[in-house]
């Protein structure tokens, strides 16, 4: 799994697994799902980040496991 914050287009995105995009659909408003060849989520995009996280929280992201 990758997380990449790219300040340049505002966005953030979660890569789940390194299979080729073969489609990608925006499901509402700045938040795009990028779909594998067996239609399986492997990445989702959030754009417009830096209106709804500050800059201080994208370099502090946690991870939590239950």
């Amino acid at each position: 799994m990758r997380i990449k914050v790219d300040k340049g287009s505002d966005a953030l995105y979660f890569r789940l697994d390194e299979n080729k995009i073969v489609e990608s659909e925006e499901v509402r408003p700045g938040v795009i799902l990028d779909f594998d060849e067996n239609d399986r989520v492997i990445g989702v995009e959030f754009l417009g980040i830096s209106a709804r996280a500050t800059e201080e929280e994208l370099s502090n992201l946690q991870f939590e496991t239950v």
